[in-house]
């Protein structure tokens, strides 16, 4: 089993969080850190503050020597793709080649209406992501990109710098749902991330990917598996880790490949080392 962990930039610090990340980058079990992609508190007081993921990711990055970096995940509705693209260059180059790129379709009614953002239905949102997705492998990949689509046009578009990572960063696609998101992942993805309240629930997601990679004729094993468990911090932390420590296993009986660790809102670095010493012999 492989092992991630994952701040919520909601109710903190930018110097409580880059601590937290500075400290996981001393554990080598820890191979990736992620925040998330939203403007508002997604718990508790929700007029509360909440650091932006990608600017804050920026900064991750030079703070950080080893781990991976990635935003779990991206709204694609929040930024034009080709914007994103950029972004996503720009900060694998600062990272030296460690970003995961993570993008989902978008879902956050609250902060859409707030900022005037669109927010349109779910078809026309996945249909949008399946064109933003191929538009930034274009502007990631190749030096010129011209792309027509129904709500993505590109026109000999370039982005240079090319990030360090070829032919672009690796692409998490986060969801669950069995026709569009499954489906972005067989024909894009190197990682596919999904949270879920129960292990048992897994097992099915997986087989329906299997389904969508052999309909376009991809090799399963290309993509990572990866689900969040939670450590609870309302809990002892020994209770807490038992209890992770059991969600692990049935994950890890189902076939999962990766662990994201969700750290208690407000965690320490001090919590970490007793994090990778109960997960260390399950790697």
């Amino acid at each position: 089993m492989r092992f991630a962990i994952k701040t919520r930039p909601e109710h903190t610090t930018w110097e409580r969080m880059r601590d937290v990340w500075v400290a996981a980058d001393e554990f080598p079990v820890f191979e990736s850190a992620w925040n998330w992609d939203h403007f508002y508190p997604l718990s508790g007081d929700l007029t509360g503050p909440n650091i932006e993921g990608w600017t804050s990711l920026a900064a991750l990055a030079q703070a950080t020597r080893r781990i991976r970096i990635g935003c779990q995940v991206t709204g694609m509705i929040y930024r034009h793709p080709a914007v994103l693209a950029n972004m996503a260059a720009t900060v694998d180059i600062i990272s030296g080649g460690r970003l995961e790129l993570g993008v989902g379709a978008g879902w956050n009614q609250l902060e859409c209406d707030a900022y005037g953002i669109p927010l349109p239905p779910l078809r026309e949102r996945f249909d949008r992501f399946d064109e933003g997705v191929q538009a930034m492998i274009g502007l990631l990949r190749d030096p010129v990109t011209t792309f027509e689509g129904r709500y993505v046009q590109l026109t000999d578009a370039r982005c240079e710098p090319k990030p360090v990572q070829r032919p672009h960063p690796p692409i998490t696609i986060g969801g669950k749902g069995p026709r569009r998101t499954l489906g972005a992942v067989a024909r894009w993805a190197q990682e596919w991330n999904v949270i879920l309240p129960e292990p048992a629930q897994w097992r099915p997601l997986k087989d329906t990917l299997l389904t969508r990679c052999a309909e376009v004729g991809r090799d399963p094993s290309e993509i990572t598996c990866s689900v969040n468990v939670r450590i609870d911090g309302d809990v002892p932390l020994e209770k807490a880790i038992g209890a992770a420590l059991d969600e692990i296993s049935a994950y890890t009986a189902a076939g999962v490949d990766l662990i994201v660790l969700n750290l208690p809102l407000h965690a320490k670095p001090e919590i970490l080392r007793p994090l990778a010493e109960a997960v260390a012999p399950l790697s």
